[in-house]
């Protein structure tokens, strides 16, 4: 049986997904999985939605995740993770940075940025890790590191051993960026 995983990033443009989709792909490639990886970018530049499919295993004919296929959301941002709930399959689990981005109908004051967004989809029995990955960035030397921090908190949750990720990181990030990078992995680890 091919047994194909699905793993949606979601996050507001300018976060970092795509480094983090690229992490998550290397890692995966290294243990000799079949991986598609298909980005779409909203208003990235704008901060509108940026989303990544990450899907992997024996023979995957398709990056494409339809709703209710992904077995893990990580998400950049709570309201993110509220938006792209209906891809989650049941049983999945979803990552979340509890940091809240507000989205352009906030910032105009056309809308309002909903209460515990967070506390409102654990409510509905879905599994959710959360952490405040932009506080661990900023222990970790910079509030870009957010995206590496989710990566460790991703990592902990698969079954590649945690050596795989640290040469994957030392891989994948510019040297002179890698110590950072390093500690903000094993922060997000840590939780």
């Amino acid at each position: 049986m091919n047994d194909v995983k699905s793993v949606l990033i979601v996050g507001v443009g300018g976060q970092g997904t795509l480094l983090a989709s690229r992490l998550l792909g290397n890692a995966l490639l290294s243990r000799d999985y079949d991986v598609k990886v298909s980005e779409v970018h909203g208003m990235s530049q704008r901060g509108g939605s940026v989303v990544t499919y990450v899907r992997y295993g024996e023979s995957v004919s398709s990056p494409i995740i339809e709703q209710g296929e992904a077995d893990l959301i990580l998400s950049f941002e709570a309201l993110e993770a509220a938006r792209f709930l209906p891809y989650l399959k049941k049983g999945g689990k979803i990552i979340v940075n509890t940091q809240q981005i507000d989205p352009m109908p906030v910032v105009t004051g056309n809308a309002v940025y909903p209460e515990d967004v967070i506390g409102q989809i654990k409510s509905l029995g879905v599994e959710v890790i959360s952490a405040d990955a932009l506080s661990l960035a900023e222990q970790a030397g910079s509030v870009k590191a957010v995206n590496v921090v989710l990566m460790g908190m991703l990592a902990k949750q698969t079954d590649i051993e945690k050596q795989v990720w640290l040469d994957t990181v030392e891989q994948t990030v510019p040297p002179k960026f890698l110590e950072l990078n390093l500690k903000a992995f094993e922060l997000g680890y840590e939780q």
